[in-house]
């Protein structure tokens, strides 16, 4: 059902330093860094920490549902956009993710950025060997 979750932290070196920590013992590692944001699971981040920003005057939670393909992507689009959900990104794939990365995001009536995402790893390029 839930595929990531990301919460919003004030210190982020602080924050990274303590789930680096907290974390490692659990099995999970810091698997991906973005400018202000890391992710964080065993082969695939599910959890993640961001900057907290002004811009975003709630702590703005993010959560990711899995899909079982890219027309329940869609179709999770077009329900939200019914029942009056702003859509933050429509459905496409997001390739710096990885490459069958294929999700939609929209906004809950409490502000909340909920996502659909669906997993191709058939479309990940082949490792060389």
């Amino acid at each position: 059902m839930l595929d990531h979750l990301s919460i919003q932290v004030d210190d982020f070196a602080a924050a990274g330093s303590f789930y680096d920590a907290v974390l490692e013992p659990l099995g999970y590692r810091r698997l991906m860094d973005f400018d202000g944001a890391a992710g964080y699971g065993e082969a695939f981040p599910s959890f993640w920490i961001g900057t907290a920003t002004d811009a975003i005057p709630n702590r703005q939670t993010h959560i990711a549902f899995q899909a079982p393909s890219r027309e329940a992507v869609e179709a999770f689009r077009d329900a939200a956009v019914a029942v009056g959900a702003e859509v933050l990104h429509e459905a496409r794939v997001w390739p710096e993710y990885h490459p069958g990365y294929y999700g939609a995001f929209v906004r809950d009536p409490d502000g909340n950025n909920v996502e659909a995402v669906h997993h191709d790893f058939s479309a990940a390029p082949e490792a060389d060997g």
